[in-house]
């Protein structure tokens, strides 16, 4: 036999173990969904307090706009990578560490009502915004502020590390208006203040703002008053550093969208009632979303 002729017999099952090693790369080829097969769990990052999107029920259990969407990337997933066993876990985030926890791999996806902007996209990367909003202010039903400037010489809550605090403290300084800006912890302390009088109102999206007041003992002493300070497209986040995993999730997205499946979340947490009170919020979907979904894409103004 030829030393050419020996290689034959063995050439064949090495060249097919390594096409079947390429092909499976290809899979799971980067950091976020090679995680998650070794693991065989997808971490899902949630808010506590974010109404309708993410959020936790009477029970303590993540539920929520955002949540469920990101329950259907999960499916998209375990298809992707064969793992009909593949688990999910939650992981509780803030404004303050939900960067954090994707750049360092504690969540796969945050799901929850985080703004697409360009300083972000500098750590993270988002896909195709499943609500576009803007930054309005909560106050008592017996205010009489209905725009920023009166809140000159008054406190202003925002909640820290969100971009409405941000745009309110550009606003404050560019435009001279003394206003004695305040930091919460979280939108729920916020809310707080505004009915305790500790502040004179509270900047945050207005979709989070309706939520918050619908989830109060009394929902009719607080109002949402204003015109947008700014437009913020919130998005499902997830690392920057998986191009696979980026890719199968912004198809996935885009087939929810395009097959009216998300359409039908919107109206579950938007237009009935929803725990842990049972009360809808009644919020039609605002024009912004529907423009934009009409071609959806990942890409946003900055």
């Amino acid at each position: 036999m030829r030393h050419t002729d020996r290689y034959r017999f063995v050439n064949p099952p090495f060249a097919a173990a390594i096409a079947l090693l390429a092909a499976s790369a290809g899979v799971h080829a980067g950091p976020v969904l090679d995680r998650i097969k070794s693991k065989g769990t997808l971490v899902i990052a949630h808010r506590e307090s974010s109404v309708p999107f993410s959020y936790l029920d009477a029970d303590k259990k993540p539920v929520g706009y955002a949540v469920d969407l990101c329950l259907k990337l999960a499916e998209a997933v375990k298809k992707k990578l064969n793992l009909p066993a593949l688990k999910v876990e939650y992981l509780m985030v803030t404004p303050q560490n939900r960067i954090p926890a994707i750049v360092e791999g504690k969540a796969d996806m945050e799901c929850g009502s985080t703004t697409n902007n360009a300083d972000r996209r500098k750590q993270v990367a988002f896909t195709v915004p499943h609500y576009i909003t803007g930054a309005r202010y909560m106050v008592r039903a017996d205010s009489p502020i209905t725009v920023l400037a009166q809140f000159e010489g008054k406190k202003l809550v925002s909640t820290k590390g969100t971009t409405p605090l941000k745009a309110i403290e550009t606003a404050n300084r560019d435009q001279l208006l003394r206003i004695n800006i305040l930091e919460a912890p979280d939108h729920a302390k916020a809310v707080e203040m505004v009915e305790k009088g500790e502040a004179d109102g509270f900047a945050m999206d207005d979709v989070l703002l309706y939520g918050l007041i619908a989830g109060r003992p009394d929902p009719a002493k607080l109002k949402v008053v204003g015109k947008f300070l700014t437009i913020e497209p919130l998005a499902i986040m997830f690392s920057k550093d998986d191009a696979d995993f980026k890719k199968l999730v912004d198809e996935e997205m885009k087939r929810l969208i395009n097959s009216r499946e998300a359409y039908k979340s919107y109206e579950r947490w938007f237009a009935q009632p929803i725990p842990p009170k049972n009360t809808a919020l009644n919020l039609p979907m605002n024009y912004l979303l529907k423009d934009f979904w009409k071609y959806p894409t990942d890409q946003v103004p900055n």
